[in-house]
């Protein structure tokens, strides 16, 4: 790679210019990241890039595209523009990764989530190998705003995410743009995803709707795997840990037809024990979190048919099973197994018809399947059975077009054919929709870029939905912009809370779906199964389930006081409308609660995040992230203000007194915590090319489950103590890089908590990597 450097001594703060190859030909989608203030682009079709709102000072600026030698420049802005031009020499030698925060186009997707109105945070395949994580989930816990969560209702399985007090329900899991099908008591289990052939990860916090129609009502976490290769290699890597954990992948990509084409090939296996944090009320042999083995395999291609056309193909098998035992005394014990598996396919023909003019055609295809048998082991009798199965078609025409530099617009149509069956229920039930979206970016005057974003989604169930979305961007003066965006979700009830009878013996409960209450009561009522009723509740709830709805809104500040400071700071407001919720409708004679699903009037979400990055040196960087939140059910303040039982009252078990509730008593919705911190730092010890990364997440106490009857959570309930995660990893290349060696600890403070039922103790591990590059001749 040679370089070709040219500059202006024109007024500005900007760094701009072109990437060529050795004929002089433009070269798109180039990645260029400027240090260290952690900024990336990459080039445009014409192979064009800019940094703007630059404050003077010296920089970085590493060019990074696969097949081509990496290259890094040193400049100096003093109060002017500088025009670059970068010439990309083929690779001869393994490729380094660079760190992706920027904008950064999808090969299989027009939708750029820059032009989300709510803040979008990237986190780069880099950024997960420091790490040293195994499963989404544990990338995602460690990521300002976000947290972890363990449903048990599901039996711990779902290990869901909350993003600014939305939980699982609300947020939209998508693998490179396609909707993940799968959802145990409403929330997407994280941990079913390797985040081994991971490119990037993006994630949208607040109403995405606009973007990404229902399920995305507090947000979407868009899972970019890898995308193309322009050199043989291959890559293997092993780990393996506590809890005799082992994660094992393996990954080929290769171009073909005279680099015309290129196919990524990936596998992972990935098994745990599985861990009991409730040893105080369960035999040592039980475990909270199930022991399971998970496949995954994927395939990805691209070929250009032409010098306007490529065609793109994914498919995706993943398969897990796992069985977990709950055993409270010797003749008292439960075994229950759950299969699942999903299948995703793709195709895409992306067509570039003029300068301005884009197209792009997608077919999607998934099926879930999830079967789950639970059998009283003593007796030998089976305690509850279920079989779940669904599948969706979708196809979807987008457009892009670019008015003029000012001015551009992607807008799509497409349709979505859901069948859902349940082996227990006499009929598979269809959930058939279309929808359309239009988004805009509109740069008026120069320090100001607006985004408008519309979309329109019917269904054969719910009346069509209209999700606006605006923000807008404005550059206060070198390095300060100031961000804004407001954005309307809204959600459906799935087919579970509309359909689904699901029996939990482990817990001894019925969960009922909303339009089955009258006819499962019934039969129980006529079997002298049901003690009592709650008519009201009952009357309230049967068929009368109505779709979420929410305006988010979000308003911030990002600041580059020098290149080697970062600091953002953004205040959030969430308000949903008929936020659905469990609620008793009756107890039994043999089932001791029977729950079904109503809607919350109105509930909120409200807080502020702040992130700060300092880069000390070139090879220490230190980040912190903090995020206050309020998240209550505004129902239930004006439910306390009248006096309504059973919300008048609170009851202390320590003295066994009653009084008087006041709305200060109320500490807001389960699984919220008021404070959330992270500290990262990282450290390269040059010499020994020996990384070093360090990572704490501090969580304050949160409430975990209303027990003492007055429908609200209140002091002398179930709560989550405060604490912390101290995670470590050490990554040692050799070699040449071809050869890494990564050692971890997780959670090296040992905390566990029988409501976390998916946070194991203390966890060591360690692992090699090999990665193999064909030399070019």
């Amino acid at each position: 790679m040679t370089l070709s450097i040219s500059s202006s001594a024109q007024k500005g703060w900007k760094i701009d210019g072109l990437v060529v190859d050795s004929n002089q030909r433009p070269v798109a989608n180039v990645n260029l990241h400027l240090s260290p203030n952690s900024r990336s682009v990459s080039t445009d079709n014409k192979g064009y890039f800019v940094f703007e709102n630059l404050k003077s000072g010296e920089y970085k600026i590493a060019v990074s595209l696969q097949g081509f030698e990496r290259l890094t420049d040193s400049v100096e802005i003093k109060r002017n523009n500088l025009k670059k031009t970068y010439i990309l020499t083929p690779s001869l030698s393994a490729i380094d990764e660079v760190k992706v925060e920027g904008k950064i186009p999808s090969v299989d997707n027009l939708i750029d989530v820059s032009r989300a109105a709510m803040p979008v945070k990237m986190v780069s395949k880099r950024e997960i190998e420091l790490m040293g994580s195994r499963r989404l989930d544990e990338v995602l816990k460690e990521q300002t705003g976000v947290a972890i969560i363990n449903d048990m209702a599901s039996g711990s399985r779902a290990v869901g995410v909350q993003i600014q007090g939305f939980n699982s329900n609300y947020v939209i899991v998508l693998v490179d743009g396609q909707p993940m099908l799968g959802r145990n008591s409403g929330n997407f289990d994280l941990s079913r995803i390797s985040v081994t052939n991971i490119e990037r990860i993006e994630i949208i916090k607040g109403a995405s709707s606009s973007l990404y129609g229902s399920d995305a009502l507090g947000g979407a976490i868009n899972i970019i795997t890898r995308q193309r290769s322009s050199t043989p290699q291959l890559q293997a890597s092993l780990l393996y840990g506590s809890l005799n954990t082992v994660d094992a992948t393996l990954e080929v990509e290769s171009p073909y037809h005279n680099k015309r084409g290129s196919i990524v090939l990936s596998g992972n296996y990935y098994r745990t024990d599985g861990f009991n944090t409730d040893k105080e009320f369960l035999s040592s042999k039980s475990t909270t979190f199930p022991p399971y083995d998970n496949y995954s395999f994927q395939v990805r291609t691209r070929y250009k048919i032409n010098s306007k056309g490529t065609f793109g193909a994914t498919g995706r098998l993943a398969y897990r099973t796992s069985t977990m035992q709950t055993s409270w005394a010797e003749e008292n014990k439960l075994k229950d197994k759950q299969e699942d598996y999903d299948l995703n396919l793709s195709a895409n023909y992306d067509h570039q018809i003029n300068a301005k003019l884009r197209s792009m055609t997608r077919y999607y295809f998934s099926r879930f399947h999830n079967q789950m048998k639970v059998e009283w082991m003593s007796q030998g009798v089976m305690a509850g059975q279920e079989e779940f199965g669904q599948r969706v078609h979708r196809i979807e025409e987008q457009m892009s077009y670019r008015v003029n530099q000012g001015l551009d617009f992607i807008g799509g149509l497409g349709a979505s054919f859901e069948i859902m069956d349940n082996q227990d229920l006499d009929a598979s039930r269809s959930l058939n929709s279309i929808f359309g979206y239009l988004q805009g970016q509109w740069k008026p005057i120069e320090p100001l870029k607006t985004t408008l974003g519309l979309r329109y989604d019917n269904s054969n169930l719910y009346q069509g939905q209209l999700s606006p979305s605006f923000g807008m961007e404005y550059n206060l003066a070198p390095g300060l912009i100031a961000k804004a965006g407001v954005g309307a979700g809204f959600k459906a009830p799935d087919y579970k809370m509309l359909y689904q009878v699901f029996y939990n013996p482990a817990a001894d409960y019925l969960i009922i779906g909303a339009n089955r209450v009258h006819e499962i009561l019934d039969q129980m009522e006529e079997n002298r199964e049901i003690s009592s009723r709650n008519l009201y509740m009952i009357n309230l709830v049967a068929d009368n389930l109505k779709a979420e709805t929410s305006i988010s809104s979000n308003a911030g500040l990002h600041w580059d006081p020098n290149p080697n400071i970062h600091v953002e700071l953004t205040a959030f407001y969430h308000r949903i409308n008929n936020q659905i919720n469990t609620i008793s409708v009756a107890n039994g004679t043999e089932i001791s609660q029977i729950y079904s699903y109503r809607n919350l009037p109105k509930a909120m979400n409200r807080g502020f995040e702040t992130s700060f990055s300092y880069s000390i040196k070139r090879n220490l960087h230190v980040s912190l992230g903090y995020q206050f939140l309020e998240a209550k059910d505004l129902s239930v303040l004006d439910s306390i203000a009248a006096g309504k039982f059973p919300y008048n009252q609170i009851n202390n078990p320590y003295t066994s007194e009653f009084r008087q509730s006041r709305k200060s008593d109320y500490c807001g919705i389960e699984d919220r915590s008021r404070h959330m911190f992270n500290i990262k730092g990282s450290y390269e010890y040059e010499p020994w090319q020996l990384n070093l990364n360090v990572r704490a997440s501090i969580r304050g106490k949160y409430p975990f489950q209303e027990i003492n009857g007055n429908q609200f959570i209140d002091q002398y309930d179930a709560f989550v103590p405060a604490h912390t995660l101290l995670n470590f990893a050490v990554e040692k290349p050799f070699f040449n890089k071809q050869l890494t060696f990564r050692f971890m600890v997780d959670n090296a403070m040992g905390f566990t908590n029988r409501y976390m039922l998916g946070q194991p103790g203390r966890m060591y591990l360690a692992g090699l990597s090999y990665r193999w590059i064909k030399k070019e001749k």
